[in-house]
């Protein structure tokens, strides 16, 4: 499944632009239960989490092992630190947030750097557990409609067969649209994950085709046949921003025809490996439709991951996922606790 979407150009995203979409009208959501987080330290999603962010780990805890060997935690420590957390991806507001902490609570003692790591894991835990939310499913209006938005080389393709597959072992009836229309490799490969889950693929006649029209005809059918989660591919091309925008706009303004209140999830995926630049695509993707939560993918693959915590800071959007492998299961809904004391290296 990597293999597809690292074929794709991804592309860094552009400065603002246009006014955003309206938000859609409210709907009464009720999210799906949320899996127990596993005990930190006994194996399962937990180890394969830590594994997966061994990379930002390094990175991280390397340098605070150096500078915390034993040492008073004095101005010029809390410099060298802010530099560190900065250098790790978590964004210059996230980072002056925790060192504050620190000289508020910690000033002029004297810290290990075990005791730093674990001060550390509890400070990115506390920025990071309000956008911690599973994503809601209203399971009794459906279909509820899922657009899944994000440049190239993300992960939106894979992202929606784990969903669907997840989504269908849970008993619910699952559907694709193949709205990226323009690359045959997003189609073919969603066409091969319905039949491996037994989803319906809503696939374009020929390359090219209107995304818009696709999802209208794909929303109708699947208010017809019963169908609960109707996940809906778009195209990331960001060379062309404004004709990107419009294309998104277009698939909202036509589906709404259907139904007045979808899109009732926008989820937009990042990849954990473009660092900073995941900032600069939310910010783009926010001004082009209404944003409602991210996932965050290829984290196994990225040193990079602290850049969760910079997006949360940012934007405190809904992180509902986060992926750390090619497998079905390892995409899974985000754990502001279990994420933050697995970058930090800890158990």
């Amino acid at each position: 499944m990597r293999e597809v979407e690292d074929r794709e150009a991804a592309e860094d995203a552009a400065a603002s632009g246009p006014e955003a979409a309206p938000a859609p009208p409210t709907a009464a959501l009720a999210p799906m239960p949320e899996p127990a987080e596993e005990p930190v330290g006994r194996g399962g999603w937990f180890s394969r989490l830590k594994a997966g962010l061994s990379r930002s780990t390094a990175k991280l805890t390397d340098s605070v092992t150096s500078l915390f060997k034993k040492r008073r935690l004095d101005e010029e420590a809390l410099e060298e630190l802010e530099e560190t957390l900065i250098t790790a991806d978590l964004g210059v507001a996230a980072s002056r947030r925790i060192v504050e902490g620190f000289r508020k609570t910690r000033f002029g003692k004297e810290v290990t750097d075990e005791e730093v790591k674990a001060a550390l894991a509890e400070e990115i835990g506390a920025i990071l557990a309000p956008v911690a939310q599973p994503m809601p499913l209203d399971t009794a209006h459906a279909p509820h409609v899922v657009l899944v938005v994000g440049v190239n080389g993300t992960g939106k393709t894979t992202t929606i067969a784990k969903l669907g597959q997840q989504y269908r072992e849970q008993g619910l009836a699952c559907a694709f649209v193949a709205g990226d229309t323009f690359r045959a490799a997003a189609v073919e490969q969603l066409q091969i994950w319905g039949e491996r889950t037994g989803a319906r693929v809503h696939a374009p006649a020929k390359e090219g085709a209107d995304a818009a029209g696709l999802a209208f005809d794909a929303l109708k059918a699947a208010r017809a046949d019963g169908t609960q989660v109707l996940l809906v591919d778009t195209a990331g091309r960001l060379h062309n921003k404004t004709a990107l925008m419009e294309e998104l706009r277009k698939v909202v303004r036509v589906i709404r025809r259907v139904d007045e209140t979808a899109p009732h999830s926008v989820l937009l995926v990042l990849d954990a490996t473009t660092g900073q630049n995941a900032i600069q695509q939310c910010k783009v993707f926010g001004e082009m439709v209404n944003v409602t939560g991210l996932a965050v993918t290829k984290l196994d693959g990225s040193a990079k991951g602290g850049v969760v915590v910079a997006l949360a800071q940012e934007f405190g959007l809904p992180v509902h996922f986060v992926g750390v492998g090619e497998k079905a299961a390892d995409l899974r809904p985000f754990a502001a606790r279990d994420f933050a004391r697995g970058l930090m290296g800890l158990d």
